[in-house]
Order: C-alpha cells, then structure tokens, then sequence
C-alpha cells in the first residue's frame, strides 16, 4: 500500500550504500528521490536503476542541497523523509512509519522521530549516549523546513506535534577509520563556520533545538581547553560507554578528543590569526 511519503537522498561516491538504503523504503515511498553530488562512481546509476529519480547539484552544504531537492523535484506528497544513504529502514520500523504517516494523514502530528542503532568497527553501540540516535527526519511536509546552517542542520515544524518511533531503523556511516577521520576533519572546519556565524549573527534559531542550544549556550561557554575531556568524561563514564567494550572506547576517544579537540583548535586558530574557514563543497572535493 505505501505512504503519501517522499524519500529525499543527499549522495557523493554512495555505490556501497545507496541500492539497500532504496530497497529499505521502496515499499512505502511514492517518491524516492536522490540528489547528488556527481559522483565519480556508480551511485547515479544505480539509484536510478532501483527506480530514483536522480537530480545532480554541486554541494554547498547538507542543508542548501536538501532544499535544493525539495524544490526541484516538487515535492507535493503529504509527508516527506529525508535519509541518509547509510541509513536503513528494517522491515519491522517501514511497517511502522507507514501506519504512523496513514495514520496521521489528517491529524495534529506533522512530524515522526526515527529511532536509529549505529554500528561503529562492526559493532553496534548501545551506549555513551549514542543509542537510540534520534532524528525528526520524517514531516508534514507543509509544516516543515530545514535549517540553512553549515552543520547540525535539523528539520524544524512551523506547526504540529512530533510522535517517537518504537522500531529502531539502522546506521552504517562507519567505512573504516581512515573515512572516518577524514570525514571529520571535513566536519570540524564547517562547525567552525557555524560556530561563528551563530556568534557573530546571534541568531535565535539555535534556540530551536534543544541539542544546539546546549552547545553553544553551554558547552561552548566551558574553558577551551577542558571541554573535550568533559565531553569524555561524559560519554565514556557517565554514559557508560565502556559497556561497549572495545569498540565504545575508540568512539568516545575519537568523538571528544579528535573531533571536538580539533573543532577547539579551529576556533582558537581563526582567532589568533585572524581567518575563516569557508566551509564549502564537499567531503574530498
């Protein structure tokens, strides 16, 4: 039967991820549509080949490349889902947004929270805060529209209420810890960007979000050099990653003292020499 949904994919280099992604929502999607980044490999093909409609955009940022889809496809069902290529609805989470988004076609509940297990060196983790990863990725699409930011983008309802899902659906954004590290890298320069616009606009929008209003209200205003152990201490003890073993402990390392230690040292380096980062294209470009 479906759902009045349309599926909107962001995709660079994806051949390995994007035929299950499109498998795992064929089944309820009207729509299933990729918008991407030319790819040099055989990800447009293959979206295309699993019945994609495929639009292809130079990438500025997440955010501006999913608007980009929404208006350039029309996107006019009642409900739109934005996913990653990496992720994956399971049999069991498609069968219940489907009846969440039938059910609700008519009702007050413009947004659905997805509920997501991620898997990091071949394991998933249930711990450090990382489970369940929840995201408001599925929306009225009337009601709904996406931040304009360079990182942490987030979907935001102008009306309506959120329901959660029960169903975990799956994250496989780990390929080895050489992308892993890259990624984050390229990460780290554009929350440097976001840091300071937020700053030096004083934009209210943060306020919107409960995750990005803690960062740059509280996070942000801890000493430099102490919050990235903070933040360690924080994932490894008191959200018990270390009940994932091994596997928990390289994650809550990188997460804090890779990648938030290296978005510090962005920070204090565009202060102290006086640049910017520029945040644009995309992972590799």
């Amino acid at each position: 039967m479906g759902a009045d949904l349309t599926a909107i994919i962001l995709t660079k280099n994806e051949e390995i991820n994007i035929t299950e992604c499109i498998r795992s929502i064929a089944s309820i999607a009207k729509r299933i549509v990729v918008v991407d980044s030319f790819s040099t490999d055989d990800t447009a093909n293959l979206a295309r080949q699993y019945g994609a409609e495929v639009y292809q955009h130079v990438f500025e940022n997440y955010a501006r490349q999913y608007m980009y889809g929404v208006k350039t496809a029309n996107v006019n069902t009642t409900w739109t889902l934005r996913i990653d290529a990496d992720e994956r609805l399971t049999p069991e989470s498609a069968l219940e947004l489907e009846k969440i988004c039938n059910e609700n076609m008519n009702t007050d509940v413009a947004g659905v929270v997805l509920r997501f297990k991620k898997n990091f060196l071949g394991k998933d983790l249930y711990h450090g805060g990382v489970y369940p990863w929840r995201k408001m990725n599925c929306y009225k699409t009337k009601a709904g529209h996406i931040e304009d930011r360079k990182m942490d983008e987030h979907i935001v309802l102008s009306w309506g209420k959120t329901v959660e899902m029960k169903e975990d659906s799956l994250h496989f954004d780990f390929k080895n810890l050489e992308y892993f590290i890259s990624k984050h890298n390229w990460y780290s320069s554009r929350e440097t960007v976001d840091y300071f616009e937020s700053i030096e606009n004083n934009e209210s929008r943060i306020k919107q979000d409960i995750k990005t209003w803690f960062k740059m209200n509280i996070y942000y205003k801890l000493p430099p050099e102490m919050r990235s152990y903070i933040y360690y201490l924080y994932r490894y003890y008191i959200r018990m990653a270390f009940l994932d073993g091994r596997e928990g402990r390289i994650y809550a390392f990188l997460q804090a003292y890779w990648y938030r230690y290296l978005v510090d040292a962005k920070i204090y380096e565009c202060k102290k020499m006086n640049i910017r980062y520029k945040g644009n294209g995309g992972l590799n470009d």
